[in-house]
């Protein structure tokens, strides 16, 4: 298990990461225990907005807040028994990127949406508030599916520690309020299945930020096998470092990006496949934080 304190990086898009704002959650983050402790349009159609939280959401499983006041931080889930693996994705769009997407850059990936659907794999996607305010459409059609759960990937995708691959950051005290302006904004597009799960952006946090995010009541979600897909040009690349990854309670960090993930899906499809051929199940972050 790694200290809360230390900050999670990908060093395969290090580089790229620094020079452009839509690549969250590049971090590594592998952990040898299941959970940080609390010490230390894919559809034009889709469910009509709804501001209540979901039961799905009240029921989904968190870990508790630690005596220090610090939010716990999941990693993984059980390495014995079951063969189970969590695909998440990160749907990611910074609060200033609005004049790109008007240009005509993708920040959303409703072909991967399909293909999860066709292929019937749960997933967890963590979402920006500023995502779901600019494919409101597809955040209420993949909140409204039950083969997903949408969890919290911060309102703007700026950093709530530094370094973070040149992320603007989250100014000093805003931490929570720009979690909670996330919730706003799924609510606001009617997303059902929302979680209390949060991804930092670019997978960076420290203690401060931790203390910071918990009176949102979260549980900080990072991973254990990184994908590579951020910025990569060939889909097989991205496969083989998946399938040479996946372990048991496996959590997988992808992207729902197309600007900045563009071989995601292809990648998927190669996936999915193999691992179930090697006999593991998809679940969602939920089911695994159920099952510690």
């Amino acid at each position: 298990m790694h200290s809360p304190t230390r900050i999670v990086r990908s060093f395969a898009a290090l580089a790229l990461c620094g020079s452009l704002a839509a690549c969250g959650g590049g971090g590594s983050g592998k952990s040898s225990a299941a959970a940080g402790t609390p010490a230390a349009p894919a559809s034009p159609t889709a469910a009509p907005p709804t501001p209540a939280a979901s039961p799905e959401a009240s029921a989904a499983p968190t870990l508790p807040v630690g005596s220090d006041g610090r939010a716990s931080v999941f990693f993984h889930g059980k390495r014995g028994g079951a063969k189970r693996v969590a695909l998440t994705f990160d749907a990611d769009m910074t609060s200033d990127q609005g004049p790109r997407a008007a240009r005509g850059e993708r920040f959303d990936n409703p072909e991967l949406i399909t293909t999860l659907r066709r292929l019937k794999v749960p997933a967890t996607v963590f979402m920006t508030g500023r995502w779901a305010e600019q494919y409101p459409d597809q955040a209420r059609s993949i909140g409204g599916d039950a083969l997903f759960e949408v969890a919290n990937h911060s309102y703007s995708h700026h950093a709530f520690s530094t370094p973070c691959y040149g992320l603007p950051v989250v100014p000093r005290g805003g931490a929570r309020a720009d979690v909670e302006r996330a919730s706003a904004a799924f609510r606001t597009a009617g997303v059902r299945h929302a979680v209390p799960y949060f991804r930092f952006p670019g997978g960076c946090y420290d203690e401060a930020a931790l203390r910071a995010v918990a009176p949102a009541k979260v549980t900080a979600v990072q991973w254990d096998v990184v994908s590579g897909d951020a910025f990569a040009k060939k889909a097989g690349p991205v496969a083989d470092q998946v399938l040479a990854q996946v372990k048991p309670g496996s959590v997988v960090v992808m992207h729902c990006t197309r600007s900045a993930a563009p071989t995601t899906e292809e990648a998927v499809r190669r996936i999915v496949p193999e691992l179930r051929a090697r006999g593991y199940e998809f679940v969602r972050v939920s089911d695994l934080i159920a099952g510690t």
